[in-house]
């Protein structure tokens, strides 16, 4: 039976915003992961749910910004780690979201709180759901966060952020981001490869609020802010107001641990349909990690025997000391590790300080690594105290007073703040790692007779 007209428009009025801007996905349905393969889409089209490939053949069953050249990932199934092509992810028919290697096998479930499930949706929010039939959702990828926070996702105590590895790699990092059940809002370096942090590590970052923080919010207007029980404002986070009408919003703990604020704008489409624009930081928290970070145990911002610079694009840099090397050259926040054999402290060898040097470094240095500390000295005294100790690495000479620190390094920070040099001591010959032969008549001897042997 048609409706006339006036009721129809009332019809259309009432029905639920959620229904009139999604797209349903229905049971059994289900995507297989393929280069340029199909996506579930929201109903804008602004943010898309499959996988995304991120090395040639291996796949990541994702939720991202669809509209944007960079296709930005903002949510992440199975702890971050790739699956093969031809992997699957079905809205199984009891309403279940399953994932499966190409030889079926399951590899991660997410299950509703109720086995009604009609229907799932990818909202225009950047929320994946699976709804009933009267729109309630029953699982919703905005509950179980990954290291994004977008525009109208509730933030409640206990929910939390865990940065990734790295910029390529979705797997568990360094970092979390978290609103405790005491109300504070804080973010932690954690016990790598867990994500729990131990009880001897402070937050580099918080807002202070214990006792009164509730929830997180993060409206429409672009505004992020901490509020109360009572609804009371408590500390704004981020207060750019760019609307969400005409920009992109996410806000980020990324993988160098960092909580930023990011907008993109989305005007100005090119004529292949594309968005025109990048990504822009509006807030970054801490604003310097570098120095934010200071803690008796852990490596701090870059990994132990690192230094942390803040670039002019106001990101840190890791580098390596004189001398030094990073343990991964693909991983930069991993740490670094000396290229040289230490100094002996055999009692009956050979005194090698000689065989030793200092390079110095201003304004740097290593806080809470000091074994042994002296007073009113000067930079020629505090250099060759180091030189003539083989438990010393490094001595920090500032003001007359002069610390000496012992491998592992932790905290390493370049800053103008910090004033003094670091004496960072170094082999100066590195082929003194091989040893000595004292008997070189028996080795020639020894090395001839294996080479005639092997040449038969």
């Amino acid at each position: 039976m048609d409706l006339p007209l006036p009721f129809l428009l009332i019809f259309l009025v009432f029905l639920p915003s959620s229904a009139m801007s999604q797209r349903n996905i229905s049971l059994g349905s289900s995507i297989t992961a393929t280069s340029n393969g199909s996506v579930w889409e929201s109903a804008s089209g602004d943010f898309a749910f499959g996988f995304k490939e991120i090395t040639e053949g291996a796949f990541l069953l994702a939720v991202w910004f669809n509209k944007i050249p960079e296709k930005t990932v903002v949510w992440w199934a199975n702890s971050g780690n790739l699956v093969q092509r031809g992997s699957k992810v079905q809205v199984t028919t009891d309403g279940s979201l399953v994932l499966s290697e190409p030889d079926g096998q399951q590899i991660w479930v997410a299950v509703p709180a109720e086995n009604n499930v009609s229907y799932a949706a990818m909202h225009d929010t950047g929320n994946f759901v699976l709804a009933n039939e009267n729109a309630v959702n029953l699982w919703q990828s905005f509950d179980q966060p990954t290291d994004t926070f977008l525009p109208t996702q509730q933030f409640i105590k206990d929910r939390r952020l865990l940065a990734r590895f790295s910029a390529d790699n979705y797997t568990t990092g360094r970092f979390k981001f978290i609103l405790q059940e005491d109300g504070n809002l804080v973010i932690y370096t954690t016990q790598y490869p867990l994500d729990s942090v131990s009880s001897s590590r402070n937050a580099y970052w918080s807002t202070e609020t214990l006792g009164t923080g509730y929830q997180l919010m993060f409206n429409q207007s672009g505004i992020i802010y901490l509020i109360a029980q009572d609804k009371t404002i408590l500390k704004t986070i981020s207060s750019d107001t760019s609307s969400t009408t005409n920009f992109y919003h996410r806000a980020v703990l990324d993988f160098d641990g960092v909580f930023r604020h990011y907008v993109y704008p989305k005007a100005g489409g090119s004529s292949s349909g594309g968005w025109q624009g990048n990504w822009s930081v509006s807030t970054s928290l801490p604003p310097n990690i570098c120095m934010a970070i200071l803690e008796d145990v852990g490596g701090g911002a870059c990994g132990l025997n690192s230094l942390c610079q803040l670039g002019d694009d106001q990101r840190p840099k890791c580098q390596c000391p004189h001398g030094y090397s990073f343990l991964d050259p693909n991983n930069e926040l991993g740490g670094c590790k000396p290229d040289f054999e230490s100094q002996s402290c055999t009692t009956n060898s050979q005194k090698n300080d000689n065989l030793f040097d200092i390079y110095e470094m201003k304004n740097t240095d290593w806080p809470l690594n000091d074994y042994d500390q002296f007073g009113s000295v000067n930079e020629d005294w505090c250099r060759d105290n180091c030189l003539g100790d083989c438990f010393c690495a490094v001595a920090i000479f500032r003001d007359g007073n002069c610390w000496k620190k012992k491998l592992p390094l932790s905290n390493g920070r370049i800053d103008s703040i910090t004033g003094g040099k670091a004496l960072i001591k170094y082999r100066v010959n590195n082929e003194t790692r091989i040893p000595v032969v004292e008997n070189v008549t028996s080795v020639k001897i020894y090395i001839t007779f294996r080479i005639l042997t092997y040449g038969k």
